[in-house]
């Protein structure tokens, strides 16, 4: 499987922002990124096309994160803005669907390559 290296979470006050970043060692149809906390299981935040760039986000986050693509150093970033205390958790990227759509977010089996994870914390 590919390997996929997070980075740049760490700590904020709501209403912060920090951009997390996906390098990949290859090429990858679809991208997503997930979350997991102590009190959730993994949660879909956000997927890119690579092809497309369509993107698609979770409810939770949508006009808050955006999730974006640099084609030419093989990474994935995700903006996220307004942060919130229930934003709090480890981050991951991942690779491996074929195809893309809104129900990938609720389907982490889907993915095949995962990274180790980016932590963020969101204090009040």
């Amino acid at each position: 499987g590919q390997q996929l290296v997070e980075s740049g979470g760490g700590s904020v006050q709501a209403g912060g922002s920090l951009r997390l970043s996906c390098s990949a060692s290859g090429y990858s149809k679809y991208i997503g990124w997930f979350r997991q906390s102590t009190t959730q299981g993994r949660e879909g935040v956000a997927i890119i096309s690579t092809t497309t760039h369509t993107t698609w986000y979770a409810d939770s986050v949508k006009g808050r994160f955006t999730v974006s693509q640099d084609n030419a150093q093989k990474t994935v970033y995700l903006q996220m803005d307004m942060l919130r205390p229930d934003d709090s958790g480890m981050y991951y990227c991942a690779t491996g669907p074929k195809f893309g759509g809104v129900t990938l977010l609720r389907d982490p089996s889907a993915f095949d390559s995962w990274g180790r994870g980016t932590q963020v914390t969101v204090s009040s």
